[in-house]
């Protein structure tokens, strides 16, 4: 009987993690089981601690974990929870035995979400790897693919949906133009703190923005906890009365541990006055809000503000002088610092209002999917989701459409509403940039945001995070499993079109500024 190890990578949060184990511990057991009847046995490579929890919280712990570990042993890293892949990736790096990241194809937990993180920070440091999903991990995709593993290191995936951009646009001078902008006048990227909840896939190296023209502006999040706490009540309650003349509803409770306060939301309110003073003082066309790290212990969740910030119909900032800042358009944000998506939003930007067509732009995490419920179409229909910082321009019904519920208390101590919608019905473009082989590359596809019943809605909401706006979408061409097996990190860029055409047309002028800037292209299900 041949030994597989076993390493569970987990939060930096440890509330996360004692309220998630459960999940992972049934999960593992399961997979267990599953080995034992095809005459292996799995072993935890670290045992579960006296605090109630079995996951690596740490990178230290992590490093120490693979430290004892035989190098050339069979390892999987299962996931049912979202991770921190920095925890485990050091020990990754050196790790010559075969690996296998592992998930449970759940929308309880991020562990999908989690899953492709640790694969794109796999990719983009160069470990070899395979990867497997599944719901009850007795299915023949599951079993024929861990039998694959096991007897070669390697599975093999389709990828038939995949090809090279052949670089043909209608708007080659308009895509020339934005190339030349970048190059000559250049541009800056905000980060408020790099390197977000272990997200290694989401760092790009200076030297491959830099012939682009993209530059960061590395701020600290301690100046935006300053900047925030000088913004008077007034001037954060206007932001507020604002959002509620819109119509826009809080749902406001009196315990702040539990429930979102008024108080919150007017120190959200502060910062997203703050964000855009920042953006401005500093001319940066987009900006990320890191958060979840030291942030998070201070003040209310920054999503609220991320989705105001990335809508163009969005309250008013002026400057000490009474001028506003960027007036009626959006100031691209990148949620955790996700500068992968920075870069793809301000490109999207660019060629979405040059265009003519809805700028409003957002990543989201490929949080689960499956089939209708409801019966009425055989569709494989995605959750994209994200935790509050979705434009409200992207929901049913725009700001009246949105309500803010009080962020989870065990990702959000301090509390603060999110900006939470149902993705109206359209065409959609995707995009990811990631990392590999030391290049920069670009997937793009199609597919439209679809409506559901009220109760196949309300269903999927209560199977994820209630909290969090949601896109359920087709991806046009691409299978379940071929979009796992492609996509190299937790988040993907959408954005609307008027139609059809004009999403196949922005879609095609995106393809091509990527690719003149540098970029490898690929068009994914087209």
């Amino acid at each position: 009987m041949t030994s597989i190890y076993l390493v569970a990578s987990g939060d930096l949060r440890e509330s996360a993690n004692l309220q998630c184990w459960p999940t992972q511990k049934a999960m593992e057991e399961k997979l267990g089981e599953v080995l034992t009847s095809l005459g292996h046995d799995l072993k935890r490579a670290h045992p579960e601690k006296p605090s109630g929890h079995g996951f690596i919280a740490s990178q230290r712990e992590g490093m120490d974990v693979f430290a004892e570990l035989d190098p050339n042993a069979p390892l999987i890293v299962a996931e049912s929870v979202w991770q921190y892949s920095h925890h485990v990736l050091p020990g990754l790096t050196t790790h010559r035995g075969p690996i296998l990241t592992l998930a449970n194809w759940s929308g309880q937990w991020p562990g999908l979400v989690g899953l492709l993180n640790l694969n794109g920070s796999l990719t983009k440091a160069g470990v070899p790897y395979a990867s497997l999903w599944s719901e009850d991990f007795g299915d023949e995709f599951f079993l024929n693919g861990l039998k694959e593993w096991l007897k070669t290191g390697t599975i093999f995936h389709d990828l038939s949906h995949v090809r090279a951009f052949d670089s043909a646009t209608e708007d080659g001078d308009l895509v020339a133009e934005i190339v030349n902008d970048l190059k000559t006048r250049k541009t800056i990227l905000g980060v408020f703190d790099e390197g977000c909840m272990g997200m290694y896939n989401a760092i790009i190296p200076d030297e491959l923005l830099m012939p682009m023209g993209v530059f960061k502006e590395r701020l600290s999040q301690s100046a935006l906890y300053h900047a925030t706490k000088q913004v008077p009540e007034a001037e954060a309650r206007a932001i507020y009365d604002w959002m509620l003349a819109k119509g826009m509803t809080f749902h406001l409770g009196e315990d702040p541990a539990t429930e979102l306060t008024e108080d919150q939301v007017i120190d959200q309110c502060r910062m997203y006055i703050a964000a855009v003073r920042l953006a401005d003082t500093f001319g940066c066309e987009a900006i990320g809000i890191q958060y979840q790290q030291g942030l998070k212990d201070l003040l209310p969740a920054s999503d609220l503000v991320e989705g105001m910030l990335n809508n163009d119909d969005r309250p008013e900032v002026r400057r000490a002088d009474g001028s506003v800042i960027r007036e009626d358009e959006a100031i691209v944000h990148f949620n955790e610092v996700d500068e992968c998506a920075a870069l793809d939003g301000i490109l999207t930007n660019r060629i979405h209002r040059a265009l003519g067509q809805p700028v409003e732009t957002t990543l989201h995490d490929l949080r689960w999917g499956g089939p209708d419920a409801s019966g009425d179409t055989d569709d494989f229909i995605w959750v994209f989701e994200i935790s509050g910082a979705a434009p409200p321009a992207h929901h049913v019904g725009g700001w009246a459409g949105s309500e803010s519920l009080r962020q989870p208390a065990m990702f959000f101590p301090a509390g603060g509403g999110t900006l939470k919608g149902y993705a109206k019905p359209g065409d959609i473009v995707w995009s990811r940039i990631f990392l590999e082989g030391g290049r920069l590359h670009m997937d793009l596809g199609r597919g439209r945001a679809v409506a559901l019943s009220p109760e196949e809605q309300d269903r999927r909401a209560r199977a994820t995070n209630y909290e969090w706006p949601i896109m359920n979408a087709v991806l046009t061409g691409i299978s379940r499993d071929q979009m796992m097996a492609r996509h190299k990190a937790n988040h993907i860029q959408v954005v609307y079109a008027h139609s059809a055409a004009e999403a196949d047309r922005a879609m095609a002028a995106k393809a091509a500024l990527a690719q003149a800037l540098g970029m490898t292209v690929s068009l994914c299900g087209i």
